[in-house]
């Protein structure tokens, strides 16, 4: 089982992020990594999700940049590989502190939600080859953001699928798991549709 260092709530993300917004100019994608430490599996999922869903998601070209990432940590997972690895010219890329503040002050009432909701249930189901299936779709999921990158909010849908990926991994809820596969499923086909009518 992946060892997700000192966090254990979505609150406790949030904060760290907020606190590395406030100190640097500039935030940098291995500045958020090395706060969340190589071995955490559920915060490298959740972390670029929800980054996409705040308004950070909004600037052009970030959507399909955060993707590459869950793709690059997706496959570490699915490989079981115990520390997570990025290449420098990704971890170099940064933004605006102000920016990241501003998106952990805007998913707070989101990351109370989450935090009062789940908990560890069926943990049975975060682990093993349960851990790697999710990888498997977290892969298929970020393959669709940069199609869905050219409608408006589209890309949301599979960035939620995929934070609740990431949610369940670090809450070890497996209940959360299993609901995250039914979202990856309704994600799939919205975006599917999106793009054949668009």
């Amino acid at each position: 089982m992946a060892d997700d260092g000192d966090f254990q709530s979505v609150g406790e993300i949030l904060d760290a992020m907020r606190d590395l917004g406030e100190k640097q100019d500039r935030v940098a994608v291995g500045d958020l990594f090395e706060t969340f430490g190589q071995r955490s599996h559920g915060p490298a999922l959740l972390v670029p999700a929800l980054i996409e869903i705040s308004p950070i998601g909004a600037i052009p070209g970030v959507p399909t940049a955060l993707a590459i990432i869950l793709i690059l940590f997706a496959v570490q997972i699915m490989l079981d590989r115990d520390h997570l690895w990025l290449p420098g010219l990704i971890e170099r890329r940064s933004v605006r502190g102000e920016r990241v503040q501003g998106a952990a002050d805007k998913l707070r009432g989101v990351g109370r939600f989450l935090d009062r909701w789940f908990h560890g249930r069926l943990t049975r189901f975060t682990d093993g080859i349960w851990m790697r299936v999710a990888a498997g779709c977290v892969i298929v999921l970020a393959l669709t953001v940069p199609a869905l990158e050219l409608f408006p909010f589209a890309s949301t849908a599979p960035m939620a699928a995929i934070a609740a990926f990431g949610l369940a991994l670090l809450m070890h809820d497996g209940a959360l798991m299993l609901f995250a596969y039914g979202v990856a499923a309704a994600a799939l086909a919205g975006g599917a549709a999106i793009v054949v009518s668009g």
